[in-house]
Order: structure tokens, then C-alpha cells, then sequence
């Protein structure tokens, strides 16, 4: 991996990930099936948080050791914290899902943790693969990036076309191949995967739904990972980053699925950024833009949109239970 982090904190990034993934798992045994609460779901985002922004203190402080530039070290801890945000933010998009996901197959709350955890394991895995592929086809081949541009910029029109639009799940090919191949039970079986009916083993809805969560990381993954690599080229960045803010989805999809309502124009928000991170990939040889600039476009785009879902959403949600009161609703 040719990045400028040194080897020691290589190192030190994946005991920590596998450090955060124990305590998370063994807590979670410890705990059984329980509904998180919003308190709870809080404690543990800020917690991620702060573990994050630890390491990115630590990464600064490791690149100006190793190099004796503080300059330096500004710039590639500001390249992880705008990574940072960017993965974070595209992450909530991927929350909807994922509580969309729960609601169709009417997951009990105190289930949702354990499927959750492991779509966390799946995406670490699967974003390291990616991540360490695309690292090196963009050394091969400088074209890719206008690849990864392109599909920014699609995705980003896709985003904003369906804002607002409920997916249908019914119509999903993906679940439609699943049913297919797998004979399902009627009820959960608790936390089980697989379950016996009549005498026979057959899986549970949990694992369709784990299945269906496995599969919209693996899209996700496609349209985040080339976000990070227009900020930066260094692999080490680009995977650390996108790590760190995976480690966080349980509790953040909790603490979001809370308030999700509230920010009912957050895909609107998410377009924008992806159009410009698309736009800037496809300019790379045209215009630079500074990092300072991409970390003040997220953070701006960011911060107008929830404000502006939260002002608006008392109507909102008023509409809606109008609507429902009427019977046109859901």
C-alpha cells in the first residue's frame, strides 16, 4: 500500500477496528435482543465520533513525525475529515434503506442490532476489497477517475429524481431472486436464520432481510468509494476514513430512525454532493479544487438541507397525518 501513513499505524488502525467490532459484538451477546433507545443510540454515535476524530489527531500527529511537516500533516488530516464527513453523510441514505428494508419485513426492533452488526462486518470487508482495487486501477489507469466521476454524477441525478419517491421493495429483483431460491417461514424464529417447519429447515425472514442489506451495501459501496478518491489518492486515507464512518451506522440508523420524518429533504442534499464531487473528478485535469473547499461544500450543503427539514417538517408531518386521516395515505 503506497501511502504516506507509516507502517505503526497501519498497524494500529485494524487492531483498533477489530478492537471496536469486539467490544460492539460482545456487548451486543451480553445485551441479547432489545430494543435500542434514542439515548442509547446517541451515546454510542458520539462515542464513534469522538473515536474518530481520536485517530484523525493521531494520523496528523503520526504524518508530521514522520515527516516534519506540519503542512503536510494539515493536509492529509484534512483530506481524512472531509472523506470522514462525505462517507458519513452517504451513509444516512443507506439508514433509509436499511429502515425501509425493516419496515417492509416488519423486523421487531429488538432484532434489528444483530442484522445491522453484521452489515457492518460485510461492508468493512467488502469496502477494503473495493477500496485496495480502486486504489490500484487508479495508479494503472488515470482514466478511471473519469469513470468515477461519471458515475457520481449519475447517481447524484438518480438521487435527486427520486427524493422523495417510496421505493417499491415488491418490485425488487434481488428479493425476487431470493425468494426464489430460498423457501422462507411465515414468523421469525427469534434471532435465528434458519428455523424448522413440517420437518423441514428453511431460512427465516431475518436472513432474506440480511441478505437484502448485504445487497444495498454492495450498491452503496459502488457509489461512495469513488466520492473519497476524488478527495484523495492515498489508500490508506480513503480506506480509514470509510471505516471509521461505517463503525457508526448501528447506532447512527437508530438515532435516525428516530428523527427520520425531520429530514425528509436530506436526498436532495446528498444529489448536490455527489454532482459536485462527480464534477470535480471529471475537471481533475481542468481545475483543482482544494480540499478546504470540498470539506465547505459538504459541510455547507449539509447543514442547509437538515435546517431546512426541520423548518419545514411540522408541516410535513402534518400533511401526512392528514393524509392518512383521509385514507390516501400509508
Amino acid at each position: 500500500m503506497n501511502t504516506i501513513a507509516p507502517d505503526w499505524l497501519l498497524l494500529f488502525f485494524v487492531a483498533s477496528v477489530i478492537g471496536a467490532l469486539y467490544v460492539d459484538f460482545v456487548l451486543l451477546r451480553r445485551q441479547g435482543a432489545h430494543s435500542v433507545t434514542v439515548k442509547e443510540a446517541l451515546n454510542w454515535s458520539l462515542a464513534w465520533i469522538g473515536l474518530s476524530f481520536a485517530f484523525n489527531a493521531l494520523f496528523w500527529w503520526a504524518v508530521r513525525d514522520a515527516t516534519g511537516d506540519a503542512a503536510l500533516a494539515n493536509a492529509r488530516a484534512l483530506e481524512f475529515l472531509t472523506g470522514y464527513l462525505i462517507e458519513k453523510s452517504l451513509a444516512v441514505d443507506n439508514i433509509f434503506v436499511f429502515l425501509m428494508i425493516f419496515t417492509y419485513f416488519s423486523v421487531p426492533p429488538e432484532y434489528q442490532k444483530r442484522v445491522l452488526m453484521i452489515g457492518v462486518v460485510g461492508a468493512i470487508v467488502l469496502r477494503t476489497i473495493m477500496i485496495l482495487i480502486g486504489g490500484w486501477l487508479i495508479t494503472q489507469f488515470h482514466w478511471i477517475l473519469y469513470v468515477f466521476g461519471a458515475l457520481l454524477v449519475i447517481t447524484g441525478v438518480k438521487m435527486w429524481l427520486a427524493a422523495g419517491k417510496e421505493p417499491d421493495l415488491e418490485d425488487n429483483p434481488a428479493l425476487k431472486l431470493l425468494r426464489r431460491l430460498l423457501p422462507v417461514s411465515r414468523g421469525f424464529d427469534g434471532e435465528r436464520f434458519f428455523t424448522l417447519e413440517n420437518g423441514r429447515r428453511i431460512a427465516t425472514p431475518l436472513l432474506m432481510v440480511v441478505a437484502m442489506v448485504g445487497i444495498t451495501d454492495v450498491i452503496f459501496a459502488v457509489d461512495s468509494i469513488p466520492a473519497i478518491f476524488a478527495i484523495t489518492t492515498d489508500p490508506f486515507i480513503v480506506l480509514s476514513s470509510n471505516i471509521f464512518a461505517i463503525l457508526g451506522l448501528r447506532a447512527m440508523f437508530f438515532l435516525l430512525a428516530a428523527v427520520a420524518a425531520k429530514f425528509h429533504l436530506l436526498n436532495y442534499g446528498l444529489s448536490i454532493i455527489l454532482l459536485f464531487i462527480g464534477s470535480k473528478m471529471l475537471l481533475v485535469d481542468v481545475i483543482k479544487i482544494p480540499v478546504l473547499v470540498s470539506l465547505g461544500v459538504v459541510v455547507g450543503v449539509l447543514a442547509v438541507t437538515m435546517l431546512w427539514s426541520v423548518r419545514t417538517a411540522p408541516k410535513f408531518d402534518r400533511e401526512n397525518r392528514d393524509m392518512r386521516h383521509d385514507g390516501q395515505g400509508l
